[in-house]
């Protein structure tokens, strides 16, 4: 009954605890995280409500407490606020820890090729509903940014998407094995990373671009530079 939210309660606590942490203090950085993550909650919502309604996945009622917000179980919701919070929490961390940014020079042509591929995969398999809207939602953020952000802060984005696979493949493969959440295999390619849907890596980019695009926008607009982004 309560699995799904201590799931929850597991992913944000240790982000939390340590935002007060005197050398890094992330906490002075919850001004510029917190808009973006009422955006990107707000769209993921929005997307997972509508992929619940038309059936892409559904909530095992065996683990979540029964209270639903459009249709999604408040945990699910929860969800859309503390992984975005673990997320921004790890780029920052690899950001101080890390002063320079190894991934800058090859973070451009990591994103077209991705981005390439990507493409190709959403455009050869239009016929699964998730694997299609995932990998042109991908796109469309990884675009975005190559020509908007440039070298500004992509670099770290990539490190810190491969460094939160460690958490993604712990919290999603709870939520796929048990399952609290059940995939529709019509809606997916069928293919699994352990129990965990391909679908979910790209899910999880989706989520991780917008969030971190957002949050270094709203850090660029209070040094005077909301739209100064577009470097080499």
């Amino acid at each position: 009954m309560y699995t799904y939210l201590l799931i929850n309660i597991a992913t944000v606590f240790f982000p939390l605890l340590f935002s007060f942490e005197k050398k890094m203090r992330f906490m002075r950085q919850w001004k510029f995280l917190f808009p973006a993550l009422i955006v990107t909650a707000v769209f993921f919502i929005g997307w997972d409500a509508l992929f619940t309604y038309w059936r892409v996945w559904s909530f095992n009622d065996k683990y979540v407490m029964g209270f639903y917000l459009l249709n999604l179980p408040i945990e699910e919701c929860l969800f859309f606020v503390t992984v975005p919070f673990a997320c921004v929490f790890i780029y920052e961390v690899l950001r101080f820890y890390f002063k320079k940014d190894y991934f800058k020079s090859i973070a451009l042509p990591i994103g077209w090729f991705v981005a390439f591929v990507l493409a190709g995969l959403a455009f050869t398999h239009t016929q699964y509903l998730y694997t299609s809207v995932s990998s042109l939602v991908a796109c469309f953020f990884i675009l975005w940014n190559q020509v908007f952000f440039r070298k500004l802060w992509l670099g770290y984005f990539w490190v810190t998407y491969l460094v939160c696979l460690i958490p993604f493949f712990i919290v999603n493969g709870i939520l796929t094995s048990l399952p609290v959440v059940v995939y529709t295999n019509g809606f997916n390619l069928g293919i699994r990373v352990f129990s965990i849907p391909v679908e979910d890596f790209i899910y999880q980019f989706d989520l991780m671009m917008l969030l971190i695009s957002i949050y270094e926008w709203c850090k660029g607009f209070e040094k005077g530079r909301p739209l100064n982004f577009i470097q080499s």
